[in-house]
């Protein structure tokens, strides 16, 4: 058992000494607005269930801060070429819903808040497209306007955001055996999913004496670099495998996974031991173990883990514990490892 005196970070500024926050168990509603937006037009009613993420506390670094020129974190290390730099012309032609998505496009999280001139320049409009466009989302509630003009993503798609199943349903399945793992820790906790070569941070409880993570909630890193995205690397079929390897290997540490002959092999020692250990390559100081949850199929669907600081790291200690929880998520989700078969016995094949 680890422990240590550091409690967590509560997302709300509130002490938690006296335990762990209501939210954190429930989902708390998005009150609705009442302006007569465009759902009812579009025959749409309102959802009304979301949730703020608790536990996005510290300070946003995306993977442009690893020492790299700024590029979007999608492209690891790689200048960027989106659309959304081509200026205020528009120079290509492209569909209605190309541009909306463009817009919105424009906003990550490098960039969430911006000008009508700044969207236009970033998602590639004219000022005039943009204007209209821009209107139709405020309208609708996917943008919001704050009273310096600036535009920020409103809470509609967090509304339409909370209904993915691998985002909000997958956290509440998830959270209190992530909360467990932190009490046997008090360490950085984090599960993640898979979207392409990229892993995507779903859910992250926070210790106040914890190491410095490069990571929020939504934040997104290639798969070789940390530990729940080597554990899910690890477990996806050996043609994608033989595809990531082949590309280049974006590098934030002298420690990151850069050598693919090297890369096969921790992953194929992470498929024999279930758990994967990544070590400084991210950050200098930081040492992550993870492992992987899966649905109820088997199929891996996203991977637990815990941060410590590199000098207290006893990763022995930590397998256990990281395994226990992403079996407990498994579970919850409906999965069951399968149970060898029993023994025949010789008066049973006598019988027979």
């Amino acid at each position: 058992m680890i422990s240590k005196p550091a409690g967590r970070t509560p997302q709300d500024g509130s002490d938690d000494s006296a335990g762990r926050p209501n939210e954190l168990r429930t989902a708390g509603m998005i009150p609705q607005t009442g302006r007569d937006d465009l759902a009812s037009r579009m025959g749409r009613p309102r959802g009304a269930a979301g949730t703020t993420p608790q536990h996005a506390g510290h300070a946003e670094t995306t993977p442009q801060h690893a020492g790299h020129a700024e590029t979007t974190p999608q492209h690891a290390g790689h200048a960027e070429t989106t659309p959304q730099h081509a200026g205020h012309a528009e120079t290509t032609p492209r569909s209605a819903p190309d541009r909306l998505l463009a817009v919105l496009g424009a906003f990550d999280h490098a960039h969430p808040a911006l000008s009508l001139t700044d969207i236009s320049r970033r998602a590639g409009l004219s000022l005039t497209t943009a204007h209209r466009l821009v209107g139709a989302l405020t309208e609708w509630g996917a943008l919001e306007r704050d009273p310096s003009g600036v535009y920020h993503v409103g809470l509609r798609l967090w509304e339409i955001a909370a209904l993915a199943p691998r985002g909000l349903a997958l956290r509440q399945v998830a959270l209190p055996y992530l909360e467990d793992l932190y009490e046997a820790t008090h360490e950085n906790v984090q599960l993640a999913v898979r979207d392409g070569n990229e892993v995507v941070y779903i859910e992250w409880i926070s210790g106040r004496s914890a190491v410095g993570v490069r990571i929020k909630v939504g934040a997104r890193w290639p798969l070789h670099a940390t530990g729940v995205g080597l554990a899910l690397l690890a477990n996806t079929d050996a043609e994608f495998q033989a595809a990531y390897c082949a590309e280049p290997l974006a590098a934030f540490t002298p420690h990151t996974l850069t050598d693919p002959a090297r890369l096969r092999r921790v992953l194929a020692e992470i498929r024999r031991t279930g758990c994967a250990v990544s070590t400084r390559q991210v950050t200098e100081d930081a040492l992550s173990v993870a492992a992987p949850v899966r649905g109820v199929d088997g199929t891996v669907v996203a991977a637990a883990s815990v941060v410590v600081p590199v000098r207290d790291a006893h990763v022995p200690a930590l397998i256990p514990s990281v395994r226990l929880a992403a079996r407990g998520i498994s579970r919850a989700l409906g999965w069951h490892p399968e149970r060898p078969e029993r023994p025949e016995l010789p008066e049973q094949r006598d019988r027979s």
